[in-house]
């Protein structure tokens, strides 16, 4: 697949559908890249410096203490409803794949966890929460849905509720020996271990923009990296 877009390009509901699909076909395989097994494992020193900053959000997360009724977005595979359940009074946790919704359920079997299969680009939230967390979901927003998103996140939250949110930094050792990341545009070429290749959106936003965004829905918001790999940031309404 081609990349024609460029970075001011809106990206077509159609494109959007596709991440979804490739998020449902790769369920089975998404820890492997967390992990760093398979086609995501860049040796030895890579791994180690993946999985000491991997650390340091998680203690940043911690730090932040999301507690009470914690929504998660785009909860995957459970990798982070794991590490907000310690604190969390009750955690409602939201993805457009059913396939990723199961394993995570499959690893909590928390009865604290609800579980809501939607598309976020189009779910609005219907009550208010403590705190937000979603993790390695920014960056798959369209920058044309940038401030929107930051909104509905705002208007998800209660008075006074946190954020907290981790993403990723370019790195080309971030992911698959066979990706490459984009050097232009908001595209990105994913492809599954049996071949199959889809397009996603994946923008790697600046501090000072997701800062920028967030302040325009009237929350504070403090960006910060982990060296390599990570981008992460907390805040409040």
């Amino acid at each position: 697949m081609t990349n024609l877009m460029t970075t001011s390009d809106p990206i077509p509901p159609q494109t959007l559908a596709e991440m979804i699909a490739y998020y449902r076909a790769r369920a089975a395989e998404y820890d492997a890249w967390f992990y760093r097994q398979g086609r995501y494992d860049r040796g030895e020193e890579n791994n180690r410096r993946w999985f000491v900053e991997t650390e340091i959000v998680a203690a940043a997360l911690e730090e932040a203490k999301l507690q009470g009724h914690v929504l998660e977005l785009a909860c995957g595979t459970g990798i982070w409803t794991q590490r907000l359940l310690p604190q969390a009074t009750r955690i409602t946790a939201i993805d457009a794949s059913p396939e990723v919704i199961e394993i995570n359920r499959g690893k909590l079997n928390d009865p604290r966890v609800t579980y809501v299969q939607a598309d976020l680009f189009s779910w609005k939230p219907s009550e208010k929460y403590d705190g937000i967390f979603f993790g390695f979901w920014l960056s798959h927003v369209p920058r044309e849905r940038l401030d929107a998103f930051w909104k509905k996140v705002a208007e998800a939250l209660r008075p006074g509720g946190k954020v907290f949110f981790v993403d990723s930094l370019r790195c080309h050792t971030s992911t698959a020996v066979d990706h490459r990341l984009p050097e232009s545009g908001q595209l990105m070429t994913r492809r599954l271990d049996d071949g199959r290749e889809f397009q996603v959106v994946k923008n790697f936003y600046e501090p000072r923009e997701i800062e920028a965004a967030a302040h325009s829905a009237g929350m504070r918001m403090s960006v910060q990296s982990s060296g390599e790999y990570f981008l992460f940031g907390d805040g409040a309404l």
